[in-house]
């Protein structure tokens, strides 16, 4: 099985902030004629000092060990919430690692630039356009199915006042200021999980489910949102969503397990250290990693760490079966029947506006006059 890289954001985060804390006298006037390894060396001795052998982490964080002796720091989070962002701060301060994985692919990468302002505005505003968009991506069904969980997280962001993904903003902010420390997306790209969970539903679950999330709008409050840490709760809302939606569960959650875990262990990879010269031997070290997850997903990474996996079944998108070629044509088909009512209703209210108007009327009698003169 080919081995898939883990992805890394579309700008890595830059070493140069934390490589700037560095004691002056450590690094004289003659570094510049200190060699690329020897350079190395030192800013890694530098980040081993500060990295602390018994970390004080926060209550959220799961510790996981490889078979190489690599450590993976799990960091479990509340996507609305401010004590995630400041566990995550805490845990990359505290472990200095040198690989950050958060739970983002591609197509959510934009929003670790974004500001909180943007962000809010963006989350908030659902159009056509969008709309447009999501099905383009991810087609008819599947679009549909994104905009309703958007409505969702819309829903959220204007009953807290706040955007969701803090904690991977953070993140990306944190690992920028640890020397060498790369940044990777570690989640499964989202039209493959959205077409993934749309081909597993029945037709009439997908009706369900999209009734349920069209008029969702229960008020929600912060201290709702902070008690998804509490594994005891999560669990519990978890049972339900299996109970009601089984297959939903497992494309969106337990398969998104496996593939976290599985890029967390290949982030995990001993590191490399640098030679002077070809014939110096190979060294590696056993590498540190944060993962940044919601907390819905540790247990699943806790149960597979252990076992062999294969992402292979989980990336391909299976064919539509009947009903999705159903439903996709009755979409289709009231959206045209829609427009085209439109068009009508439109039409015939003009065509009655410009009739009861005192010169159409006139033109209309002089018509009429007319046509029995000949």
């Amino acid at each position: 099985m080919q081995e898939e890289q883990p992805q890394e954001a579309a700008e890595e985060p830059a070493p140069s902030a934390a490589a700037s804390e560095c004691d002056p006298g450590a690094l004289s006037s003659d570094s510049q004629n200190l060699s690329d390894v020897d350079a190395f060396k030192i800013l890694l001795e530098m980040k081993m000092k500060k990295r602390q052998k018994q970390p004080s982490l926060p209550g959220t964080v799961t510790e996981l060990v490889t078979e190489e002796g690599s450590k993976v720091y799990v960091v479990g989070t509340a996507h609305f919430s401010d004590d995630s962002k400041r566990d995550v701060v805490k845990t990359i301060q505290e472990v200095q690692p040198d690989v950050v994985v958060v739970e983002l692919c591609q197509y959510r990468v934009s929003m670790l630039k974004m500001d909180e302002k943007t962000l809010l505005k963006e989350a908030k505003e659902i159009n056509l356009e969008k709309l447009q968009q999501a099905v383009k991506q991810n087609g008819v069904m599947s679009g549909l199915m994104q905009m309703l969980l958007l409505k969702v997280s819309a829903h959220i962001t204007e009953q807290l006042g706040m955007a969701p993904g803090g904690e991977f903003r953070e993140a990306f902010k944190e690992a920028s200021k640890v020397p060498f420390c790369k940044f990777h997306l570690g989640d499964r790209p989202i039209p493959v999980t959205f077409k993934r969970a749309i081909a597993a539903l029945s037709f009439w679950q997908k009706v369900k489910l999209a009734w349920g999330l069209c008029f969702l709008s229960d008020p929600i409050s912060k201290d709702d949102v902070e008690k998804c840490k509490q594994k005891d709760l999560l669990e519990q809302m978890m049972a339900e969503m299996i109970g009601e939606f089984p297959d939903l569960h497992r494309t969106i959650v337990s398969e998104r397990d496996i593939y976290l875990t599985y890029m967390l262990r290949q982030a995990a990879k001993r590191l490399e250290l640098p030679r002077a010269s070809e014939a110096e031997p190979r060294k590696s070290i056993p590498s540190v990693v944060v993962g940044v997850v919601g907390m819905g997903h540790v247990p699943g990474i806790e149960k597979n760490w252990s076992t062999d996996l294969n992402i292979q079944e989980i990336m391909s998108v299976p064919p539509p079966s009947i009903s999705s070629k159903v439903s996709r044509f009755v979409v289709k088909a009231s959206f045209f029947g829609l427009m085209c009512y439109g068009f009508y209703r439109v039409g015939k209210r003009t065509v009655n506006i410009i009739l009861s108007m005192t010169a159409a009327q006139s033109c209309l009698q002089r018509l009429a006059e007319i046509r029995p003169q000949k």
